[in-house]
């Protein structure tokens, strides 16, 4: 589910950059101010024809900065997307969670000084240079607002975040792409953590039929969390705590507190899901 996730998201942001480019791939060649006084437009016509862009509406000396703007702001887009993959990363191969990590080979250092560790150096490295490209943004989003027909102050700027921030993104992506192909998941763990939660993902489930029960929504919600405050604070088991309950065995019998339970109720739509992102079930 986190991967198709991913997946959608990097199918819009492909879709992103192809509108970006477009939108930026255009050619002016109107002289000084942008009135053709000294070149016949059939010139930038041509020139654009040869160098496959399309030549600029109406622009000033130069080609608007909006159209940058929001090629870099697209960029910035695409690394926080890379940003946000790479912290669910962080995120699952902490200690304490340990769904998923990061290859670690033979001989490699997770830490310098804790030989024990195993960090997940190509994500933290990828939240970085998600900030590096983003920080490109606003830049260019400053370039936009030029004096009358042009003054200079955005070139030193856009040769400085043209290649830096276009670069780094390619880089990053080519980053992603190897942990993402060489990521360890560990679905037991999964299925470890959810135990030790002793029952309490599927609280909704019980509060839920409560209500279907004709009980209120507000009671209902009450019930389910003085039982559910029990398995935080004393370790008690959910499902037993609801079943010696007798308030909610008023309203739900021992077998419809047990349906209630079953996990595979959670993943009954993955299969739609998947194929609204792939196209396919499986």
């Amino acid at each position: 589910m986190k991967l198709a996730q991913a997946y959608a998201e990097f199918a819009r942001n492909k879709s992103r950059l192809e509108a970006a480019r477009a939108e930026v791939a255009t050619c002016a060649l109107s002289g000084p101010v942008g009135t053709f006084a000294s070149v016949d437009p059939r010139v930038e016509a041509h020139v654009a024809e040869k160098m496959g862009l399309v030549p600029e509406p109406i622009s000033t000396q130069i080609i608007p900065r909006d159209r940058h703007a929001m090629f870099f702001a697209t960029l910035g887009v695409i690394a926080s997307s890379i940003e946000r993959l790479a912290t669910e990363i962080r995120h699952l191969q902490r200690t304490e969670v340990l769904e998923a990590e990061e290859y670690f080979s033979k001989g490699q250092k997770g830490s310098s000084s804790m030989p024990h560790k195993r960090n997940p150096v190509l994500s933290e490295n990828l939240t970085g240079l998600a900030r590096l490209v983003r920080g490109y943004v606003t830049p260019a989003l400053e370039n936009v607002a030029l004096w009358h027909e042009r003054d200079i102050s955005h070139s030193s700027v856009e040769r400085m975040i043209g290649p830096d921030a276009t670069v780094t993104l390619d880089f990053a992506l080519a980053r992603l792409t190897g942990l993402i192909d060489k990521l360890l998941v560990y679905p037991e763990r999964m299925k470890t953590n959810l135990d030790r939660l002793g029952g309490l993902v599927h609280s909704q489930r019980i509060m839920l039929a409560l209500t279907q029960a004709n009980i209120s929504r507000e009671d209902a919600y009450l019930l389910v969390q003085r039982n559910a405050m029990k398995v935080w604070e004393e370790g008690k088991d959910f499902l037993e705590e609801l079943l010696a309950d007798n308030d909610v065995r008023e309203a739900l019998t021992e077998e419809e507190i047990r349906d209630k339970f079953d996990l595979s109720y959670h993943t009954k739509h993955v299969d739609t899901l998947f194929e609204r992102v792939f196209g396919r079930k499986d």
